[in-house]
């Protein structure tokens, strides 16, 4: 319970400033004995208050984003529900099959979104309320789906999209990446409670770690090191990746 618990704040830490916390909770849950989908489900519930937290402290980097936000966030939430619907329907053999592509892939957007959060806030530093070209919705609506049936970097995703597509700054699409991630994980959490396996000690613990990590997220976790989150996540997501092919 202990270690679960300090997961959930080392990820919702994580998840404000980098995203990818979902790569720390996740792994920890399978090494305790928690099958994959009912663990994957409790991840997503547990999360859902870290965001929130994490929103209320980016609050500053959100004022006068009103409209992108919501035109954002209806992309969110519909990504979100089509995920969330598929991780209900396909097979627990697609979720073990389809998880390790997934987990590489988001171990791969931690290590070279460096580079690219480099390249996109050399470009665009400095440009405000801009609402991108015509792909920014489908890609953040693409980015909700896999988010919503899975999760594991859906932040790092969300922040290439903004980044390439919108010309604002780093932290104010920080902001608005908090919000449409809460938005996918709340609406994905929201068909779980109804229909799905949900661990509701997992999903507390994970909850209550995740709201003190979103308000450290937002204070010191600007201060921590990147290269030393990234570290963790990647170690971290090599071993998920390994107890899932291993088992």
């Amino acid at each position: 319970m202990v270690a679960v618990l300090l997961a959930g704040m080392a990820a919702g830490t994580i998840n404000v400033v980098v995203g990818s916390g979902t790569l720390l909770t996740f792994p920890t849950l399978l090494a305790f004995g928690v099958p994959p989908v009912t663990a994957n489900v409790s991840n997503t519930i547990g999360l859902v208050p870290g965001v929130a937290s994490g929103v209320v402290g980016y609050r500053r980097e959100l004022r006068g984003q009103r409209s992108r936000v919501i035109r954002l966030g209806s992309a969110s939430v519909l990504g979100g529900i089509t995920g969330a619907v598929l991780l209900l329907v396909l097979p627990d053999g697609a979720f073990r099959a389809i998880v390790p592509a997934l987990i590489l892939l988001g171990l791969l957007l931690v290590v070279v979104q460096p580079r690219l959060s480099a390249w996109v806030d050399a470009r665009h530093e400095g440009a405000r309320d801009e609402l991108g070209p015509w792909w920014v919705w489908p890609a953040v609506f693409g980015t909700g789906v896999y988010g919503g049936y899975f999760g594991a970097a859906q932040g790092v995703i969300l922040m290439g999209v903004l980044g390439i597509g919108i010309a604002d700054s780093m932290q104010r699409l920080n902001g608005v990446k908090n919000v449409l991630a809460g938005l996918v994980n709340g609406v994905a959490g929201l068909i779980f409670l109804v229909v799905a396996d949900v661990d509701w000690t997992v999903v507390a613990l994970i909850a209550a770690g995740s709201v003190v990590g979103g308000q450290l997220g937002a204070t010191v976790g600007r201060r921590l090191s990147p290269l030393v989150l990234r570290v963790v996540i990647v170690i971290v997501g090599l071993a998920a990746l390994a107890s899932f092919l291993l088992k």
